[in-house]
């Protein structure tokens, strides 16, 4: 399955009420599991390393307004 196709599966869903306010921060839950996403700032105590050093040398993405570390290697 293509990611167009969970993207409309999804997108359809809602819509027509079948997935609740609820039902999609569980999907994003879980996305987030998947990749273990984190905020810098938790990234960095958990790793050990500085929040400047997080930012340099991670991969970070800026999801909702919010700056947070994909770590899912």
């Amino acid at each position: 399955m293509e990611i167009s196709e969970i993207k409309d599966i999804i997108e359809e869903s809602a819509q027509c009420g079948n997935l609740s306010n609820s039902d999609l921060v569980q999907i994003i839950e879980l996305a987030g599991e998947y990749l273990n996403l984190q905020t810098i700032s938790n990234y960095a105590k958990d790793s050990g390393l500085s929040y400047n050093g997080v930012k340099k040398c991670r991969n970070i993405i800026n999801l909702f307004g919010c700056k947070l570390v994909i770590d899912n290697e």
